[in-house]
Parts: structure tokens; sequence; C-alpha cells
């Protein structure tokens, strides 16, 4: 994730936050989509995201629905991608799974924002005594291993999908705290920003309309790349069981179901395991092509 932040910093800090906050906003949304590989993409993103919605609504089978005599099928005509121990759908359950990861990927991106993206943004601008606390606070939660501290927060204060991905979202708030600082430092010295200043612009006014304007390509970019890892995170505390509890269904539970029974049905691990790689393969792509835009400006 170094690399991504020094690459897409001095992009970023050409966007220059004139008061035309429209016309920034309408620029930056043309040259992070100037590229077919971008659209492309994200187009499939929302294809799996409303696959995953309207899917479970549209199968024959309950999410939860199950027939013990059909348990550990193999794929067939009634079911796709066969059933489980519990007799359930896996075709269904995968794609229940899908949406619940990528909602557990999405909640624990919105805390790493809220929890980094403000800080970074006052720490760059500001500096001080609270920027080298919180560059500190930073550096130390980094040094720690992510998903061995997800591990000791949700030991500690138990399961669930949702204690377990506030728990990942506070390990990857210290790079979204890196990216908003690089670009609020790089910015606050800027004529608009030295303008804005000096017509008596309050630190907030400032941070929201110029600085923060000027870190929104750069924190989107991010985010693609933070969803993908946090998915990873969530299948993998749902696996050892501290992440997703029944009768919820996520891609991890199903991969530890089928991994109990995988001498009855070694076909039963591959939906869930070849779910998550799409899913995190598509938002790394759209992280990729998104800083490939961002470097380029758009002249692709």
């Amino acid at each position: 994730m170094t690399d991504v932040v020094d690459e897409v910093l001095p992009a970023a800090a050409e966007l220059e936050a004139a008061p035309g906050g429209r016309r920034v906003r309408f620029r930056m949304t043309r040259m992070l989509l100037s590229s077919w590989r971008t659209r492309i993409t994200l187009g499939i993103v929302l294809l799996v995201i409303v696959a995953s919605i309207v899917g479970p609504m549209l199968s024959p089978y309950g999410v939860n629905e199950q027939i013990l005599s059909d348990r550990l099928q193999s794929p067939s005509g009634s079911h796709l991608l066969g059933t489980d121990s519990l007799g359930r759908d896996v075709l269904t359950l995968v794609l229940a799974g899908t949406w619940l990861s990528i909602v557990a990927g999405l909640l624990a991106v919105l805390t790493a924002v809220i929890l980094g993206v403000p800080s970074g943004l006052l720490a760059g601008y500001r500096g001080g005594v609270f920027g080298s606390m919180s560059n500190a606070a930073s550096d130390t939660l980094l040094s720690l291993p992510p998903l061995i501290l997800a591990l000791a927060i949700v030991g500690a204060y138990g399961g669930g999908v949702t204690a377990a991905m506030l728990a990942v979202g506070v390990t990857m708030a210290p790079r979204f705290y890196r990216v908003s600082r690089g670009v609020a430092s790089s910015v606050s010295q800027e004529s608009y920003v030295e303008a804005a200043r000096s017509i008596g612009s309050s630190t907030s006014r400032i941070l929201t309309r110029h600085v923060f304007t000027n870190a929104v390509a750069p924190l989107l970019v991010q985010v693609s790349f933070s969803i993908g890892l946090a998915i990873i995170a969530e299948a993998s505390l749902s696996f050892v069981g501290l992440g997703a509890q029944p009768p919820q269904v996520s891609l991890g539970t199903m991969a530890r179901d089928a991994f109990t029974h995988i001498r009855e049905s070694p076909f039963g691990i591959l939906p869930p395991c070849v779910m998550i790689a799409v899913i995190v393969y598509l938002f790394a792509s759209l992280g990729d092509s998104l800083r490939d835009s961002l470097v380029s400006g758009g002249k692709r």
C-alpha cells in the first residue's frame, strides 16, 4: 500500500481545489473513469453486487432452507453448485454470502475512513504536537500484524461480524490516515489555501472545501484496495468462528463447513473460495485501474 500512496499523492496535488467545487469534482470523476478498464471493472463489480442482492430473492430455495435428505450433493440440475452439510442450496448461499462479505468489507472501510481521514487531514494541515502524536499512533498500529490485532480485539470483546469488521477497520485506519495526511501536507501551502486563510476562513471550512477535495481521488483508490483486504479478513475471521455467526451466511462460514466435510464432498470447498478470489480480484483490479488513471491524469 505504500506504493499506492507514493504514486497517487503527486497527481492528487495537481487537482487545484478552486472555489468551483462542483467543477473540481466533475474533473476528478472524469479523470478516474477515463479508462475502459475502470468502466468495465466497475460494471462487473456492480453486476456482482446486484446479483448478490437479487439472486437469493429469485432462488427457488431459501437461504436457510434445509433438506437433510439432499445433504452434500454434487452439482446437478436442481442444485447447480450442489448442497452443503445441511442440505442447503450452495448457489443461493454463495450469493447471500457474497452480499454479506461485501457489506462487511464496506463496514470495515467506513470505520477506517472515519478514524483515519479526519485526523490525517488535521495532522497534515496543522502539524505540531497533534501531528506528532497522531504519527506515532499511526506508526504503532502499522507495525502490528493487522489480522493478529483484529483477532486480539475480537477475542477480547466477543465475536460477530459487526465486531470483527470494526476491529478490522481499526487496523486499516492508519492507511487512510497516511493518505489524507500526505495530501493535506502537500496542499496546505498552496496559494488557494493561503487565500482562504487570509479572508478568515475557518480551519474546518478549509479542510472540507479545499484540502479534502484533493484527497477524494487517492482515498477512492485506497478504498478499492482496502475492501478486498477487508473481505479476506472477514472470511478468515468467519472461518475460525469469530466472524459471522449462525444463522448468518458468509463465504468464510461456507468455507469452514465445506472444509469440515471435504472428504465426503471435495467439490464443496470450491464455490466459496472461488467467489472470494473473484470479488477480491475485482476490487483490487478496480483500485489498480483507478490508480493508473490518477497517475496518468486521465490521459490514456
